[in-house]
Order: C-alpha cells, then sequence, then structure tokens
C-alpha cells in the first residue's frame, strides 16, 4: 500500500489532474473515491488537522448543497460542519493529498508538487494543455 492517499472524485478535472501528477511522479497512491467511499467524521476531523486549516477551508460551494444547507451562515459548529460533510460527501472539496510531507487540499493541482517525497519532475501536461514545470520545491 502506498504512504501516499488522494481523496479524489474522478468527475473532476483537478482530482484528475493530482491523480495524473502524482503518478507522474511513479508513484501509484491510495485512491479513495470518497463519493463512493466516504470518509468517517473522524477520518474528516483527523484530514481537516492534517491540513492546518479551519473546516469551512474545505467545504465546496459550487455543485454541492451548500446554500440551501446555509453552510455559509457564521453559526455552523466544526463539528456541526462535519456533520453535513458526512451526510452530503460531496461538500468535501478535493483533491486532498496526505503524503510524509504533509496534508494539502490541491488546489490548483500543482499544490501536489510540494508534497511528492521524489526529485523535480519532467515537465507535464494538464488535461487542458497547460504545462506544469516542477521548480524541485518540498515541504518538509
Amino acid at each position: 500500500m502506498s504512504d501516499i492517499t488522494i481523496f479524489h472524485n474522478p468527475a473532476c478535472g483537478t482530482s484528475r489532474n493530482v491523480l495524473a501528477l502524482i503518478r507522474h511522479a511513479g508513484i501509484e497512491p491510495t485512491v479513495i473515491e470518497y463519493l463512493k467511499n466516504p470518509p468517517s467524521k473522524e477520518r474528516l476531523r483527523e484530514l481537516v488537522a492534517a491540513t492546518g486549516q479551519p473546516v469551512r477551508a474545505l467545504l465546496r460551494e459550487k455543485g454541492t448543497p451548500f446554500a440551501e444547507l446555509g453552510l455559509d451562515k457564521p453559526h455552523w459548529t466544526d463539528e456541526q460542519l462535519l456533520d453535513f460533510v458526512v451526510q452530503h460527501p460531496i461538500l468535501l472539496n478535493r483533491p486532498i493529498v496526505a503524503t510524509p510531507l504533509g496534508t494539502e487540499l490541491c488546489r490548483p493541482s500543482e499544490a501536489v508538487l510540494a508534497l511528492l517525497p521524489v526529485e523535480a519532475l519532467p515537465p507535464f501536461t494538464k488535461e487542458d494543455g497547460e504545462l506544469v514545470l516542477d521548480d524541485g520545491v518540498r515541504r518538509g
């Protein structure tokens, strides 16, 4: 099993590009299609803590019930927001990648480069034709 995990939505271009970048690095990650296999509330709590971001930073608005649930209102606690994500996994923004170098919401897709425990990668072309150049700078 890989020590790199991606919480992936194959319908999302950014998520597909991140997965392709990881594979471009010669790594086969553990792929969790979180809409088919949603993480538990405890796992969500762990992911949020690992990113160092507030729960709200990992919520997705576009194409989700975010607005109809009123999740923009400040009265919701982190625990309540996590409950909403458990009930509606589409609310989890993607892709979230966990590696030995850290855990991060990888938007834009190039953000994953800082998390990959490899040397600088050769150029990579995203689905839309944009060229990604890796400067080799990694966390840690």
